[in-house]
C-alpha cells in the first residue's frame, strides 16, 4: 500500500510543477516574453494545456468571473495541497 502511496505522491508531486509551468507560460505569452508561433514554445504550450486543462475547467465554472485574472490554477494547487496533507497525515502517521 505505502508503495501505491508513494507513486501518487509523486504524480501529485509532478502535476504541482504543471501547473506552475502552465501559469508562468500563460505568463510569458500574455506579455509577449516568448512567441506562441514557435513551434517549441507552441508544443511546451499545447502539452501544458492538455494537462492542465481538464482539472482547470470544472474549477472555472465555479469561480465568478475576475477579468484577466485566473484564479482557478491557485485553487487546484491548494486542492493538491489539500490531498498530499491528507495522504501524508493519514497514511503515513508515524513517519511525521
Amino acid at each position: 500500500m505505502r508503495a501505491v502511496l508513494d507513486v501518487i505522491m509523486l504524480a501529485l508531486n509532478l502535476y504541482w510543477w504543471v501547473i506552475i509551468i502552465s501559469a508562468i507560460l500563460s505568463w510569458l505569452v500574455a506579455f509577449n516574453v516568448v512567441n506562441p508561433r514557435n513551434q517549441v514554445v507552441g508544443t511546451i504550450g499545447q502539452v501544458v494545456h492538455n494537462l492542465t486543462e481538464p482539472a482547470l475547467r470544472p474549477i472555472r465554472r465555479f469561480l465568478p468571473n475576475m477579468g484577466g485574472i485566473d484564479l482557478s490554477p491557485i485553487v487546484l494547487l491548494f486542492g493538491i495541497f489539500f490531498l498530499q496533507q491528507l495522504i501524508v497525515r493519514y497514511a503515513y502517521p508515524n513517519v511525521f
